[in-house]
């Protein structure tokens, strides 16, 4: 079957996305599962090969395209549509010096715009068909607030520009999977976020996600919000009043595989046995910390409720490491995999 084109937002331009980016798809592995289009700055990706090259001996070379069908796709060449947002004047000359000279420019109005306009672009090629999986490199908060754009997350983003109403995200680490009610929000406000109709919805979602990723009949925990789960009302009230009654609701009227709530102090070490394929969290921190310590470099968040495969790493832009060449790949490869695999699950169920 032919393989799905993966379009790349290049992260912020003054991260380590671009690094990242030219180090991952210096894999020929990846161009087993893939077309990968970066969409980005050449400026920028033009300054990631040069650290490659002399720190790595990475030899890639750049193909300047307008359009997904004008792209290679073969190993050794990265397909780039340059959006010409960054002047090269911004960027380190790099063939002046060796080792290449590195630069911290941290998150600012410039690099919040480009991360922005990428993400935009390949959102838009999506809803257009002519890619059919999208990959965020690192993007800074920050930055897109101080460019005018404020929204939480790259999350966010995808859903208004894509028009979904109901969307989750998913953050996961091989077989260990979790979905969060509430994400970016402070703890106060993902408290009262706790509601029949948003628990209901990302239980929907998370089973979609899972069967999007092959998993015939998910098995779905629900996490309790309070300590012990409320300790049946001693300690809280959400567990008995609004997630116990949404999760018996949805089996009898679904038969869906979903159990809880299960207090998340101990919830995460059934997880990791495998007795689950997905746990739905009521809070960011909730499943956060418990990815993200069984795998920080490994693990990727998957947009559910999207029309498309969207995937990002789920690490920062290390702004004070651009230039050494010391980024590490795992987690951006295994977005760019789990997108591929989930298009080409997405495209054999569509032709029976």
């Amino acid at each position: 079957m032919e393989r799905p084109i993966v379009g790349i937002s290049m992260g912020d331009p003054f991260g380590n996305g671009p690094e990242i980016t030219v180090k991952a798809l210096n894999d020929p592995e990846v161009y087993k599962t893939c077309r990968p289009l970066v969409v980005g700055d050449r400026s920028c990706m033009e300054y990631a090969l040069a650290v490659s090259r002399k720190v790595n001996g990475i030899d890639l070379k750049l193909n300047l395209v307008e359009s997904p069908a004008q792209g290679r796709y073969e190993y050794g060449t990265i397909d780039l549509i340059d959006l010409g947002i960054v002047p090269k004047d911004k960027i380190p000359d790099t063939l002046a010096e060796d080792p290449p000279k590195a630069f911290d420019v941290g998150p600012c109005a410039l690099g919040g715009e480009a991360a922005f306009q990428y993400v935009v672009k390949v959102i838009d090629l999506a809803m257009k068909k002519e890619i059919q999986a999208t990959v965020t490199n690192a993007l800074s908060k920050e930055a897109i607030n101080m460019a005018g754009h404020h929204y939480s997350g790259h999350t966010e983003i995808y859903a208004e520009y894509t028009g979904t109403k109901k969307y989750a995200m998913m953050l996961a680490h091989h077989d260990l999977r979790v979905v969060h009610v509430s994400t970016h929000v402070s703890l106060r406000e993902a408290c009262d976020r706790v509601k029949k109709e948003r628990v209901l919805e990302v239980i929907e979602i998370a089973n979609k996600a899972c069967k999007d990723m092959g998993i015939e009949n998910p098995r779905i925990a629900v996490a309790g919000l309070n300590p012990h789960c409320g300790e049946f009302g001693l300690c809280g009230r959400e567990e008995v009043d609004v997630i116990q009654p949404t999760i018996e609701k949805v089996v009898k009227e679904t038969g869906w595989n979903v159990t809880g709530p299960y207090s998340a102090d101990t919830l995460f070490i059934s997880a990791l046995k495998g007795d689950f394929d997905v746990v739905v969290t009521m809070y960011h921190d909730q499943g956060q910390i418990a990815l993200k310590l069984v795998g920080f470099q490994r693990c990727i968040t998957v947009a559910g409720g999207q029309p498309y495969p969207i995937a990002t790493c789920a690490h920062g832009t290390a702004f004070d490491k651009v230039g050494k060449a010391s980024v590490t790949t795992d987690s951006f490869e295994r977005a760019v995999r789990t997108t591929a695999q989930m298009a080409l699950a997405k495209r054999t169920k569509a032709n029976g």
